[in-house]
């Protein structure tokens, strides 16, 4: 395919859309099948095939909307009016919507979502923008919606330098959690030798109530593909591997279908849009371990190898896959590639506050009343994010913290609500950016009992190469589930502070260095909580069953018991 023939075929998709008159698109994203999607989107079709197919109408079957909790839901496109979103539909309410139409009757109003809903409105949507509103396995579609014109752009007016550099002068930072300039990286790869080099796209999402690279990879698996064919470009790459989480079938199924689909469009595989580049992308499944989501453990898993850490320098950039220069990035930072060529690196790099360029894509869950995926500028404040997109906590309830970062994240307390969510602001608050879970926590939530939750994750996660991580985040679990039932002596608090600051300074990777983020941002902001715990031997939240006596007290009463018999010249 040339590109004037991409831009004849997105012209002709775009006419045939514009020439609907109804557009019913169901969304059909891992939490929307789960609640019955796929019966609601038979049921359309059917109606539809007894009605003689009209041509004017459409149903399709689409990616993640957003309001996960909210399933199945329904978006109702009319040529002059805005899009209706419907909620929790089932294939007989959406049948009647159908009806309604073919009857010329006014649309029902049950279940419809406000039009001005803050959840949508409060949002900015870059790396979501086709989600929810394309079939994410129909490779026209996404041509459709301006699809693959940016590496068709690359390809035929920049060079790999110009490419690099305009991605460094957008400002976008890793989205994986570390944030480090993606422009520099790409420039690093592309300045390596080797005899080959090589793209990874790193898919293998583990956090703890995240689901952000899943939803991307299920939605929109072409605009990963694109920003990977780019970043090979760029630095000269012919070969690109996604790393999936091995939890994530319907994802891997719908990249296997893109990658098929892009091939035979020629817009990846061999002269790539009738150029001199060529780039093929393959999949490999992880295998659950949560230590391969580090770069160096998911390498040496694409490879064949144990999923476990090795000592840095050198760095992947330097000698990655097969010792070669190899360049890794989050799914959803390559999500960002194909928008920063089409808006512009100045467009975007308007976008976000301070060092922290761009959107961010947030898992948004726990204790509030729209959980679900939500794109917002950087710098948005924490307090926005969870009252005006959130909806705030069900029932009114208290504020208590905000979990972010997964893990390796902390915990960010109701005094710190109005802390503009990017990197720098988090990290001053012993929190990190992370991959982009965000829990959401009220006042029944026990902080030490948060931070024990996360480190017996992190404990079960541990590859166990090193010494550090392996024993460090045991006896820090130990010595917080004595916390949490009572058992505790006086000295615990010290020695888990003391243990924590340890592990982190010499566990040999990510995992094992972050692990005790949790218990240090809750000891920091929670203090008090963890003194109730050990003095007085309460919960406040009242989530621990305190049902173990402490040691040290079931010493002290011992002793008292063996001094009152020999007063009183009793036996003991």
């Amino acid at each position: 395919m040339t590109r004037a023939e991409l831009a004849e075929l997105a012209e002709k998709e775009q006419v045939q859309r514009d020439a609907k008159k109804l557009r019913l698109l169901v969304c059909c994203g891992t939490p929307c099948l789960a609640a019955g999607s796929e019966a609601v989107v038979a049921a359309l079709r059917q109606k539809l095939a007894e009605s003689g197919s009209p041509a004017e109408l459409e149903v399709v079957g689409t990616g993640c909307l957003g309001p996960c909790s909210r399933g199945p839901l329904v978006t109702v496109q009319r040529k002059g009016t805005p899009d209706m979103v419907y909620e929790r539909m089932d294939p007989q309410q959406a049948v009647a919507l159908l009806d309604a139409y073919l009857a010329a009757a006014s649309l029902p109003q049950q279940n419809l979502l406000p039009e001005d809903l803050p959840f949508f409105r409060r949002q900015q949507r870059v790396v979501l923008q086709t989600c929810g509103l394309i079939d994410p396995e129909d490779i026209q579609q996404y041509i459709g919606h301006g699809g693959y014109e940016a590496l068709a752009q690359v390809l035929h007016e920049m060079t790999p330098e110009e490419v690099c550099d305009g991605v460094t002068a957008s400002g976008l930072r890793g989205r994986g959690g570390g944030g480090y300039s993606t422009g520099l990286k790409w420039q690093l790869v592309q300045k390596g030798t080797g005899s080959r080099k090589f793209v990874v796209a790193n898919g293998d999402e583990g956090d703890p109530g995240a689901y952000m690279d899943r939803s991307l990879m299920e939605s929109d698996p072409h605009r990963v593909l694109e920003g990977m064919a780019i970043a090979g470009y760029a630095v000269g790459a012919e070969q690109g591997y996604i790393y999936v989480r091995g939890e994530y079938p319907l994802a891997a199924q719908r990249l296997k279908t893109a990658i098929r689909d892009a091939e035979r469009m020629g817009v990846l595989g061999s002269r790539v849009l009738d150029s001199n580049f060529s780039f093929r992308v393959d999949i490999r499944i992880g295998a659950g371990a949560f230590v391969c989501g580090e770069e160096t453990a998911l390498l040496a898993s694409i490879m064949g190898r144990r999923g476990q850490p090795r000592i840095r320098p050198p760095y992947p950039a330097q000698s990655g896959l097969w010792g070669c220069p190899t360049l890794i990035n989050n799914v959803e930072t390559f999500g960002n590639i194909a928008a920063i060529f089409t808006m512009g690196p100045a467009a975007f790099a308007s976008i976000g506050s301070g060092k922290s360029r761009g959107t961010k894509v947030f898992a948004l869950c726990g204790e509030v009343c729209n959980t679900g995926l939500i794109e917002v500028p950087m710098g948005m404040p924490l307090r926005e994010i969870i009252y005006d997109i959130g909806g705030g906590l069900p029932g009114g309830a208290a504020f208590k913290a905000a979990q972010t970062g997964g893990p390796s994240g902390g915990c960010i307390p109701a005094s710190k609500l109005d802390t503009p969510v990017d990197y720098e602001h988090l990290q001053e608050l012993g929190s990190i950016m992370g991959s982009g879970g965000l829990i959401v926590m009220g006042e029944k939530s026990c902080m030490v009992d948060v931070a024990r939750f996360f480190m017996e994750f992190c404990l079960d996660e541990s590859c166990g190469k090193c010494v550090p991580c392996r024993t460090g985040t045991i006896e820090i679990y130990r010595l917080l589930t004595r916390l949490c039932n009572g058992s505790a002596a006086a000295r615990d608090l010290e020695n888990l502070e003391k243990l924590c600051h340890l592990v982190k300074d010499t566990s040999l990777c990510g995992l094992g260095s972050a692990a005790p983020n949790p218990v240090l941002s809750t000891l920091h902001w929670f203090r008090d909580e963890y003194e109730a715990h050990l003095t007085d031997r309460r919960c406040p939240a009242g989530v621990c069953g305190m049902d173990v006596k402490p040691l040290h007290l079931m010493a002290e009463e011992l002793l008292q018991r063996v001094v009152a018999s020999r007063v009183n010249g009793e036996a003991f």
